[in-house]
């Protein structure tokens, strides 16, 4: 099972989450990732309840052009980007973890209720980079945290279970939006408010029940470079982490967003204002289900492979979008691979990544990649919309679909080391007691 005993000594229990318990029974994940995956879990249900309704207030709504929403999800996203080799640099000194992250938590929070007076495009904007920039400081130091807490073997399946309960918040909040949608008058106002009162749930959990260091880190050893910009910046120069970032990167600059995904289904589907909120409930349902199955699969055949097949499946994505296929089963399809995308690729990225850096540039490390990836995402987000723009949905899901099919390949060629394939000898978890 995935929880460990309530009854066992914190000590027993951590030693308990990284051993192979028998044929037919699987290890637990260390307790602070279980206290992480509820924090992601309801912090999760806020923000996903304003994703669901987002695409739609801003272009039906406001009336934004493909490409003016092109550019405001890319300062969505772009300003994640740009903080988050802050954000693991502030965590790496001093291991300050759970300080950065509940600090970017905490921000993302305040920015809900401030969506209820933003009315302009220039102001949404300006809240939703906020948003996004505690989004950029908390993601590297949660990470981090969870890679401290896991045993090298098990890191895929741990990851997995963290993003799985990140996703059943994924699946519940587009759920709740559409509820309220259904039933209140103001519904967009409504729902930028409870957003805002389940966020603050989310940093409460935080910081009554996840540790500040779930590990004592050892001394680093001599020579060892301290945590600081310029030595993220270095570890490029090492090889996994050069080729693994370069890989992300180039993938990356094929991902087109979510909301596209959506907007495009709603156009090929004729699906209503008030059901549009519930399409990310596809993605996330299946993300959810093949999170810990994908994550341990992983951990079996290497974290590379599977994080390439993901992107294959995302392939399928935009040939499904291109097809002229008509039938009932096409958004079924088209979000159960979307969702597997997800599933195959966001914890086995970090999962293959924090095998490559130390643990005194845990986050540091981790950041670095993630900045590479968002970066190129941002610039697929603007390239994507302003395509859609000028040649029209279909020229545009073409394009994208040609750009990353020529990036697998790319990855594919670049052949790194994995360091995700690991000996199925047990060890003893990193995680000490709480």
């Amino acid at each position: 099972m995935y929880v460990a005993d309530s009854r066992s000594t914190p000590a027993t229990a951590a030693t308990a989450a990284a051993r192979d318990l028998g044929p037919g029974r699987r290890a637990a994940v260390a307790p602070t990732v279980l206290a992480l995956g509820t924090v992601s879990l309801v912090t999760d249900v806020s923000s996903e309840m304003v994703t669901a309704v987002l695409p739609l207030y801003l272009v039906a709504g406001l009336g934004l052009s493909p490409l003016g929403f092109g550019l405001l999800d890319g300062v969505y996203n772009g300003f994640s980007a740009l903080v988050r080799l802050v954000g693991g640099h502030l965590a790496d000194r001093g291991g300050r973890h759970k300080t950065v992250a509940a600090l970017g938590y905490g921000l993302s929070a305040l920015c809900k209720p401030l969506l209820l007076v933003a009315s302009s495009v220039p102001l949404i904007s300006a809240v939703l980079a906020a948003d996004r920039t505690g989004k950029g400081l908390r993601t590297a130091p949660r990470d981090a945290l969870i890679s401290l807490a896991s045993s090298e073997e098990s890191r895929g399946r741990a990851f997995g279970v963290h993003r799985a309960m990140d996703t059943a918040g994924a699946l519940i909040g587009p759920l709740i939006a559409f509820l309220i949608l259904r039933q209140a008058a103001d519904g967009y106002d409504a729902v930028f408010t409870v957003s805002f009162s389940v966020a603050a749930i989310g940093v409460l959990v935080l910081l009554l029940f996840v540790p500040s260091r779930p590990q004592p880190l050892a001394a680093p050893p001599e020579g060892a470079p301290r945590a600081s910009l310029k030595a993220a910046i270095g570890l490029l120069r090492v090889p996994d982490v050069r080729r693994l970032a370069l890989s992300a990167l180039l993938l990356g600059l094929a991902t087109v967003s979510d909301s596209f995904v959506y907007l495009l289904l709603q156009r090929r589907l004729g699906v209503t204002d008030h059901w549009f909120a519930l399409l990310p409930l596809g993605t996330a349902a299946a993300f959810l289900l093949l999170a810990v199955p994908l994550g341990r699969l992983a951990d079996r055949v290497g974290r590379r492979q599977v994080f390439l097949g993901g992107h294959a499946a995302l392939l399928l994505v935009y040939g499904a979008l291109l097809s002229g296929w008509q039938s009932p089963a096409l958004p079924y399809l088209v979000l159960a691979l979307h969702g597997g995308f997800y599933a195959a690729t966001d914890g086995v990225l970090m999962a293959a990544a924090a095998g490559c850096v130390p643990p005194e540039l845990r986050s540091s490390g981790l950041a670095l990649i993630q900045t590479g990836q968002a970066l190129a995402r941002f610039g697929c987000s603007i390239a994507f919309g302003a395509a859609w723009t000028a040649w029209g949905d279909r020229w545009a899901v073409g394009a994208a679909t040609v750009v990353l099919a020529v990036s697998v390949a790319a990855a594919y060629a670049l052949r790194p080391t994995d360091p995700g394939t690991v000996s199925p000898t047990p060890t003893v978890s990193e995680e000490s007691p709480a």
